[in-house]
């Protein structure tokens, strides 16, 4: 699979993930401030209920030790007096909290304040105020607090998905991009992005990438097309010059060497052609099976060759084939050579359909090839032998211009597999 088919489920993953992450924070941060606002609001409640029971307790003592009489609120001795201030000291007022819900109608929360009445065998004068509905208040405003959070988080969440998928959808663009270049084609760019960010950086760095990466194949590939051009015309020459020694050993020797360079030269050219986009099929409906067998039969190399038969309705459309037939021969061609170069016989070629098939018996592609594809001047493995590489590279760029798949792979028992699929 492709590295770049592998990243679309990363960036989807990470567009929830971001979600998620502000959805979290969004919760902590309203966690935090209604737990600040609840404490804040409780001790303010027990501040004023504080500072009202001692003014109280201030204003009931004036009244009793005027008039001894009890204002309104105020007891001397409550059966329900807190513990702690059952004894003061004379003239010392002191406030406490009780916390006790009883099951009367005054139930709830009370701050309670005394003083003793001063005096031999004097009293506690204790005045109490009911906290119930201020703190009723605090559960209703925790209550609304938590609602308010709710609808708050239901309105965040779907714009911090919204958020991370536009940084998902620009993370996406840049992953294309690269898996364009990774897949040959050094035009592609991310272009300009929005924002001035970490992602519009890296959308720049890949686009720059891609412009130094193209500026070098393209110098690398104008190297290789001037090289083989100007090797032709001396090449040439040095065939012409072969023809004119006496025969003999020393002859054959040359004349083999001179071919093979000629036919390197050839190939570059070939390739050089390919990389510049400057080769057009010329298409035409022909017998794959002819074509295929005519291919091997102008190898010169001894290999079996099977068409299979089709059976149905359309036996004469999966016959023939609309395709440029120079290319398919330099295909087939190719790939046999190479069989034959680098493998072990038996070779065999199977057609069937618009597939065609060569398989050898010797030890097979390499795992390097089978990973990054044919690379020139590469081939792979000692042990398929030498060559410089430029067979299955050309094989490939044919292919890729008739717009047909060719697929390279070992078969279980040994040996190297060649699948082209033509389309169709």
């Amino acid at each position: 699979m492709h590295p770049f088919r592998r990243l679309r489920p990363d960036l989807a993953s990470l567009r929830w993930k971001i979600a998620a992450l502000a959805a979290a924070t969004a919760c902590l941060v309203v966690a935090a401030v209604g737990v600040l606002v609840h404490l804040w609001t409780a001790h303010d409640i027990r501040s004023r209920a504080e500072m009202q029971v001692f003014n109280g307790v201030y204003s009931a003592m004036d009244v009793y030790r005027r008039t001894g009489t009890l204002a309104d609120g105020a007891e001397l001795d409550p059966a329900d007096l807190p513990a702690a201030l059952r004894h003061p000291a004379d003239g010392d007022r002191h406030t406490a909290y009780d916390g006790r819900v009883d099951a009367d109608a005054n139930a709830g929360p009370t701050m309670w304040a005394a003083q003793r009445t001063g005096g031999p065998g004097s009293r506690v004068l204790a005045v109490q105020v009911n906290m119930n509905n201020d703190f009723h208040t605090l559960r209703q405003l925790d209550v609304t607090m938590a609602v308010a959070s709710l609808a708050a988080l239901a309105a965040a969440a779907p714009l911090a998905v919204y958020g991370a998928g536009l940084l998902a959808r620009r993370l996406r663009r840049v992953s294309e991009t690269a898996g364009r270049i990774s897949a040959g084609d050094l035009d592609a760019r991310t272009g300009p992005t929005k924002g001035r960010d970490e992602v519009a950086d890296i959308a720049a760095t890949v686009d720059l990438m891609a412009d130094s990466l193209g500026q070098r194949l393209r110098t690398e590939r104008q190297f290789t097309a001037d090289v083989a051009h100007e090797l032709r015309t001396p090449v040439g020459g040095l065939l012409a010059a072969v023809d004119l020694l006496p025969p003999g050993e020393t002859e054959d020797l040359l004349r083999a060497r001179v071919r093979d360079l000629r036919g390197l030269v050839e190939d570059l050219l070939e390739i050089s052609r390919l990389d510049a986009g400057a080769e057009r099929p010329i298409r035409a409906r022909v017998p794959i099976g002819a074509v295929v067998s005519e291919a091997v039969t102008r190898t010169g190399f001894d290999t079996e060759v099977t068409v299979a038969e089709v059976i149905g309705g359309e036996a004469d459309a999966a016959r023939t084939v609309e395709t440029d037939p120079r290319r398919l021969e330099r295909i087939v061609s190719n790939l046999v050579v190479n069989a034959h170069r680098h493998g072990n016989t038996p070779v065999r070629v199977t057609v069937e359909g618009r597939t065609v098939v060569v398989r050898d018996h010797g030890p097979g592609f390499s795992k390097d090839l089978l990973v990054h594809g044919p690379r020139r001047f590469h081939t792979g493995a000692t042990e398929r032998g030498s060559g410089h590489g430029l067979g299955l590279t050309i094989a490939l760029g044919q292919s890729r211009l008739l717009g047909a798949e060719l697929r390279l792979d070992n078969a279980p028992d040994g040996g190297a597999v060649a699948t082209l699929r033509l389309p169709d």
